[in-house]
């Protein structure tokens, strides 16, 4: 099990910049990081941290977020897209993270799913042109308590009828969580849509062992369920990175 920490909110014991955390998960013992939104970090300093530990991104999100479902909003999202492809091709082309925006007065189910279909088949034609994954996010209604796609099975629904290779689903188990559903009965026979999982503790979202969530069985059912990528580690320490990383670990079985 390869785990990737959110250099977002953790290594934050190195400093502010995100080179520096790279530097200090690699010292930890990890080769895999992400984070969040890029315009604002030093994507060149970010690019060098990378090569120097032999280190790997396992995503960033499309910046700026922009609305898949508000059609006044997809120039502005596929031109966030073209920007973020750029930078991703300059940092070993991880996959890019896209949030769906917030729903629409007055527009019904079927034009919101319509609209998020129509932009992500053109964003994902401009990332099978530049070789880079897209993969969309459901999130939760507790977080922002109008956002379009809360749903794991919405999400791949919409991955499914776009049909690209280049566009998969990011399953993060807390947001799921929030939502109470059932993670095998989404993700069943439908893992090979998916890039990427991410982890955190439920309720408070920090480490795997904090709160209620059992990610014996969590961590099993991924497995049985066939998914055999990294585990993103994004949560919120509430110790010393390198001891709250090492105590995720052993949480997850790592």
């Amino acid at each position: 099990m390869k785990l990737s920490s959110c250099i977002e909110w953790q290594f934050s014991e190195a400093g502010e910049g995100l080179p520096d955390r790279i530097r200090a998960a690699k010292a930890a013992g990890l080769d895999l990081v992400e984070f969040h939104l890029w315009r604002d970090k030093d994507v060149e300093g970010i690019a060098s941290a990378l090569a120097e530990t032999a280190s790997k991104l396992t995503g960033f999100c499309v910046d700026p977020r922009r609305s898949i479902v508000d059609p006044a909003e997809h120039d502005e999202m596929l031109s966030a897209v073209a920007d973020t492809l750029a930078v991703a091709q300059k940092l070993g082309s991880p996959p890019l993270i896209i949030a769906s925006g917030f729903r629409v007065d007055g527009m019904s189910e079927e034009e919101h799913r319509a609209n998020a279909v129509s932009v992500l088949t053109r964003a994902a034609a401009l990332a099978e042109e530049a070789g880079v994954t897209l993969v969309l996010e459901p999130l939760n209604t507790e977080l922002f308590a109008t956002m379009y796609l809360v749903s794991t099975k919405l999400a791949l629904d919409i991955i499914e009828e776009v049909g690209s290779p280049r566009l998969k689903l990011i399953y993060d188990v807390y947001h799921s969580r929030v939502m109470g559903e059932d993670m095998r009965e989404v993700l069943e026979g439908r893992m090979h849509l998916v890039e990427h999982v991410q982890v955190a503790g439920w309720p408070g979202r920090n480490e795997p062992a904090t709160g209620e969530l059992d990610y014996a069985e969590v961590m099993r059912t991924l497995r049985e369920l066939g998914y055999t990528g990294p585990i993103g580690l994004e949560y919120f320490p509430t110790m010393d990175s390198a001891r709250s990383i090492a105590a995720a670990a052993e949480t997850l079985g790592g």
